[in-house]
């Protein structure tokens, strides 16, 4: 069977059911790992290179979600994502069987080089197979895959860890990755090639350079020092050489109906802003909790996780909501709701109870996931199939570029309002999260450290909020219609 423009097949459930599994695999190895990093640390040591494990995952991800998307659309879809599935389980084995932290960090790279493909394909692939009419209301369904992983993971990381060994949590992968792809090897078609395509090799070079230094630059800020500076410069020479060179390629990683089209720019921007948004709760919310108030860390990921029980519940009713009103109302509802749990965050004191937390990360995670749906889907029912893959892509490029720009300049806020309101404090964020550190800290050290630092942090909402205030602009530039009937 040939894919068309679309693809009519009535087994798209099992295909549906296919993809969801791909994805949970993928979300569930964030949450998980996660769970697990102390005890690993534990055996393997190399505490330094304790970043580069995760952020080796999000760069090779990064680098290659555009590229795999553009493949998907000159050699069809299946082909990549077992691909893709493929290195994220060798990855994942090998992880396994890592012996140092150098060793774990290099088979990380490979799952990030495989979840790259996971992430666009299947919302790609599920677009393939539902009309314009139904696609809102099934993405919901693979935003609920998120929901379930933020609650499964760590759970379930914690329990085998605790009685089997750490090497377990990557393995549990396998299986899963086996039942996706035999699901959508026997009931997925294949697209016939009907014509000879080639990658556009220099521009993905200099787009793997330009994203590389980026987001090196960017998460490995403090570490870098002066050597930051040379890292944006070279990601800035690299970004204008693929701006020249996608301007006369035959076949562009880019093809220029994406910059042509308001609304897929504006789609584009949203998750971008979206992205960073997101990193002033998934990174301060905890803090807060753990270094204000004197929560556990049990706390600290259960208030959180109400956000990723929004988002999936908040997708899936945007989906609804789209066909009765239109794309506009509910982009402008889901970023009204963005602003308000944000501003939520500002009213969180010394005496918030986690209940409190809870309800703002709630209602952050509705927001998200109505804007973040609404965004995909306008933009999958406005992209044609040649480029739809591209399209899904970029989407998901652009969110993790925004995490990336968020958490560099939320951070930045964060120490700049500790050196200048505890400038002789030896790393008081440290030490105020540790319990062992903050029983040796004297009650009134405790106390002015405390204030300090939550009005430090107040300042790292403030500017989240600024950031979620620009989603309501991007929401107005959304068109007055509905998903198409098909």
């Amino acid at each position: 069977m040939t894919e068309t423009a679309e693809l009519n097949t009535e087994h798209r459930h099992w295909i549906l059911i296919g993809c969801m599994l791909a994805m949970f695999m993928a979300a569930i190895e964030v949450t998980i790992v996660a769970t697990a990093m102390p005890t690993i640390i534990a055996d393997l040591g190399g505490f330094s290179q304790f970043g580069w494990v995760f952020s080796i995952y999000l760069l090779t991800q990064a680098v290659s979600v555009p590229l795999y998307g553009r493949l998907a659309d000159m050699w069809g879809r299946k082909r990549l994502l077992f691909i893709g599935v493929s290195l994220f389980l060798l990855g994942s084995i090998l992880c396994g069987f890592a012996h140092s932290m150098a060793w774990l960090i290099l088979f990380r790279a490979f799952q990030g080089l495989g979840a790259g493909a996971i992430m666009p394909l299947t919302s790609t692939i599920v677009a393939d197979v539902y009309s314009p009419r139904e696609r809102a209301n099934v993405q919901g369904w693979l935003s609920s895959v998120w929901g379930v992983a933020a609650i499964i993971g760590p759970l379930s990381g914690a329990w085998l860890v605790q009685h089997f060994s750490w090497s377990v949590i990557f393995w549990v992968n396998v299986p899963i990755g086996a039942i996706a792809i035999l699901l959508l090897a026997r009931f997925l078609p294949s697209r016939e090639q009907n014509q000879a395509t080639t990658l556009n090799l220099t521009g993905s070079c200099w787009l793997m350079i330009c994203v590389t230094a980026l987001l090196v630059a960017l998460l490995q800020a403090e570490v870098l020092g002066f050597w930051l500076v040379p890292f944006l410069l070279l990601a800035v020479i690299a970004a204008w050489r693929l701006k020249q060179h996608e301007q006369r390629a035959d076949a562009p990683l880019f093809p220029l109906e994406i910059w042509r089209s308001r609304l897929i720019v504006a789609g584009n921007i949203g998750n971008l802003i979206i992205g960073a948004s997101m990193m002033g709760i998934s990174a301060f919310l905890p803090t807060w909790i753990q270094g204000i108030t004197g929560g556990t860390p049990l706390q600290a990921g259960s208030a959180l996780a109400m956000m990723s029980i929004g988002w999936p519940l908040a997708s899936t009713l945007s989906g609804r909501l789209m066909l009765i009103t239109s794309y506009r109302f509910t982009a402008q509802l889901g970023a009204l709701l963005l602003i308000a749990g944000s501003a939520l965050l500002l009213l969180l004191h010394s005496d918030s109870s986690i209940v409190q937390a809870g309800f703002t990360a709630f209602v952050i995670g509705t927001g998200m996931g109505m804007t973040s749906t609404t965004f995909l889907v306008s933009v999958q029912n406005h992209a044609h199939y040649d480029i739809r893959g591209i399209c899904t892509a970029s989407i998901m490029f652009s969110r993790m570029i925004g995490s990336a720009i968020g958490t560099a300049l939320l951070g930045a806020v964060l120490n700049l309002n500790l050196s200048l309101r505890l400038p002789q404090a030896d790393d008081p964020m440290q030490k105020i999260m540790s319990p062992e550190s903050r029983q040796t800290l004297s009650e009134a050290t405790l106390h002015d450290w405390t204030g300090q630092i939550a009005s430090s942090l107040h300042w790292v909402f403030v500017v989240s909020l600024l950031i979620a205030l620009l989603t309501l602009w991007v929401a107005w530039i959304m068109p007055r219609q509905r998903p198409e009937v098909e």
